[in-house]
């Protein structure tokens, strides 16, 4: 389908049981455009960060980048800085499964263990509070046999719980914007269930 006969063109249907091979045709090449996209509005929503949520030392989009300095000076891969850089995007959204949205977003472009690793930040992150609140600390053991349990806890302790200072020299985000480019360009991983 050449894309200049698709602008203002929609489907014939308004039951998906009745379209045919050329309504999803053209579904297909606009959805394709718009999954083009997605970094663009991953990125708007990742500058709502900035600001939010009163209290911390640097805004949650100062965590975030410097979360992701942290992981790009310690030799982390690419997908693991682009991983830190938006583990905590789910935050505006959805405050009390941020880990879970913030996971989603990466799932297509990223291993099953830096999947694993994002969804799983959260109830990790425990460790260094639920105690103060006279709650168990260590929700985190459920996990234990988990392939990757280490790499949740090294996250954690490199990237995340360290990650609010703010006399530390944090990248700004041009700096991982190649990153994110190449994580966001690649080809959908396959879907895993883990």
């Amino acid at each position: 389908m050449a894309e200049d006969n698709l602008a203002g063109r929609t489907v014939s249907f308004v039951h998906m049981e009745d379209g045919t091979k050329e309504d999803y045709d053209l579904l297909h090449a606009l959805e394709g455009d718009f999954r083009d996209e997605t970094l663009n509005r991953v990125l708007r929503h990742l500058e709502l960060l900035d600001g939010s949520f009163g209290g911390y030392k640097i805004s949650r989009l100062g965590h975030s980048l410097q979360s992701a300095t942290l992981a790009m000076n310690d030799g982390a891969s690419e997908e693991v800085v682009v991983a830190a850089l938006l583990h905590d995007i789910g935050d505006t959204l959805s405050p009390d499964n941020h880990a879970e949205l913030g996971a989603s977003i990466l799932k297509p472009f990223v291993r099953e263990e830096t999947y694993w690793v994002i969804k799983h930040h959260g109830i990790f992150q425990e460790y260094y509070y639920m105690h103060h609140f006279g709650r168990d600390r260590n929700n985190r053991e459920m996990y234990k046999d988990s392939k990757h349990y280490s790499a949740c806890v090294d996250f954690c302790q490199r990237y995340d719980q360290n990650a609010f200072d703010p006399d530390y020299d944090t990248e700004p985000l041009g700096t991982f914007m190649p990153m994110l480019q190449r994580i966001f360009s690649r080809a959908p991983f396959e879907h895993f269930d883990k």
